[in-house]
């Protein structure tokens, strides 16, 4: 018995997408992308041809059943794609499909539709073009004429048949009515065609969150799950996490200063070049003073992009010079620019896009978000899994020493996510600890470090003081009980003197929120 020849894929070209669906489309065959209204489904056809003419030098053939061939060159317009010029090339052609009068339009037949017609003038096109791709859109709008379910199927298997014979790859969308009730609209389009992908447009928290999900690629391993994605005005179609978060192919062994010695001693030397830290603590501890030394902690030829969705860039710059560290100079001297964004401006994959963008762009060493747990308040558990998931698939590509503040309520149990959300610290290499302390008559700070992958480090729960020149990690605390639980307290009066008056006050110009940074009673 003769083997089978393995089922060649084609790449799409369209972000992130490829690495779910194995390495792209089965090459030769149609996939059928179905969605609710305003899901993206116009919009992967046209990506999909586009990425083929870009990437892969490969014309395509665009068949519209609803929107006017101008309506779709200005959709493509709006993320770059000049189709208009494609055309004058003769990369991009379009099939009016559309029921319209004249001689362009299908012709009805008794109990069926007449799709002869319409295939020639697609054939015509594929050669004229040397079209290796096809996107049909709406494949809904033609199946919808025929008369009833069973006349549907039948005819539908022809019409598979035919768009099959003309050997390109196609694209053929279909709308339903809801989102998780049914693949198609007619019910029928799924059992037809081998491959299936869905496209989802959920409103969640008063907040949409688009996804997709591809349900079959017959014959062809995939990956299963519904997949966050944006259209971003200046990459398109992507999918996030940007491809599937993979293992660094290689792991540093350059270590890096956090911009605090005490700190870098107890992580054992600094920090890994390609290590992301994590670091927990209740408001006003000193999580944005951690994240300003480590961003000016940076060498000469360090870059830190600095991302807070706390403050805007003025208080972060004013905040900072209470403890001497000028934001504007390091801006000015290219070594750190401050990325300000509100949680509810955006959508958390907006924020991913414009974070990734800034990343391209700035092309940083160092990276600061400051603080996640103010995404929170926007978005679900789930998306914001998603948000940091892409965030260390971004980083580890691109070896870029990342610090992250999460703030803790107090409401998780020891060891678990900084503020009852996800579990962060599973994702990350070093987990550092901020807390409050109570002592008889004030209340003190300490640090501890959980975690440091691949290197040793101070088990200690040490002292912390912040006045006007920054923070300052002390002696180890004795007889210091209930840290990780974040209601830690001294079980009796500690043999330690009392915080000197330098570090009960305010820096200059401060207001105590450059991470609300109250230190005293």
């Amino acid at each position: 018995m003769t083997a089978r020849a393995p089922i060649e894929r084609l790449p799409t070209g369209i972000s992130g997408f490829d690495d779910i669906a194995g390495g792209g489309l089965p090459k030769g065959r149609p996939a059928l992308v179905t969605g609710t209204t305003g899901s993206g489904k116009t919009f992967f056809a046209v990506e999909f041809l586009a990425r083929g003419i870009l990437l892969f030098g490969q014309p395509g053939v665009f068949v519209t059943a609803e929107e006017t061939a101008d309506s779709i060159r200005r959709s493509a317009a709006s993320v770059g794609f000049d189709v208009e010029a494609w055309e004058r090339e003769g990369r991009w052609v379009f099939v009016d499909a559309s029921p319209l009068d004249g001689e362009e339009a299908p012709v009805r037949t008794v109990g069926a539709y007449d799709f002869g017609a319409l295939m020639a003038r697609i054939d015509h096109a594929i050669r004229r073009s040397e079209a290796r791709r096809v996107a049909f859109d709406s494949f809904s709008s033609i199946i919808g004429r025929f008369d009833d379910v069973g006349v549907m199927r039948r005819e539908l298997v022809h019409i598979v048949a035919g768009l099959k014979a003309l050997g390109v790859t196609l694209v053929l969308t279909s709308e339903r009515s809801d989102e998780h009730d049914g693949i198609s609209r007619y019910g029928v389009e799924e059992f037809v065609l081998d491959n299936v992908i869905v496209l989802r447009n959920v409103l969640r928290d008063e907040r949409r969150r688009r996804t997709v999900e591809i349900v079959k690629f017959r014959g062809l391993p995939h990956r299963t799950g519904e997949w966050l994605f944006t259209i971003d005005s200046r990459e398109g179609f992507v999918v996030i996490p940007l491809g599937v978060a993979r293992p660094p192919t290689r792991a540093s062994t350059v270590r890096v200063s956090t911009g605090n010695a005490g700190l870098d001693e107890m992580v054992g030397g600094g920090l890994f070049k390609d290590a992301i830290a994590l670091l927990t603590g209740p408001a006003g501890v000193g999580k944005t003073l951690t994240g300003l030394n480590f961003a000016c902690g940076a060498g000469a030829d360090e870059r830190c992009l600095y991302c807070t969705f706390d403050q805007t860039r003025d208080q972060l710059v004013r905040d900072a010079a209470g403890w001497g560290l000028d934001l504007d100079a390091m801006e000015a001297a290219g070594r750190l620019r401050v990325f300000a964004d509100s949680p509810e401006s955006a959508s958390p994959e907006e924020h991913f896009m414009h974070l990734r963008h800034a990343v391209a762009d700035y092309a940083p060493s160092r990276l600061v978000i400051d603080t996640l747990s103010s995404l929170e308040r926007v978005v679900s558990t789930r998306s914001l899994l998603d948000f940091v998931l892409a965030l260390t698939a971004l980083v580890r590509d691109r070896e870029i020493t990342t610090l992250i503040t999460a703030a803790y309520t107090g409401q998780s149990p020891p060891g678990g996510p900084p503020s009852g959300g996800i579990d962060i610290a599973r994702v990350t290499d070093v987990t550092i600890m901020l807390r409050y302390v109570e002592r008889i008559g004030d209340i003190q700070r300490a640090i501890a470090v959980l975690q440091a992958r691949g290197s040793g480090h101070d088990h200690a729960i040490r002292q912390v003081t912040i006045d006007a020149a920054g923070m300052h990690i002390g002696d180890p605390l004795p007889r210091v009980a209930h840290v990780l639980s974040g209601s830690a307290a001294l079980t009796e009066q500690p043999p330690w003197p009392a915080a000197p008056d330098a570090a009960v006050r305010e820096p200059a110009g401060g207001t105590g929120a450059a991470g609300g940074e109250q230190v005293g009673p």
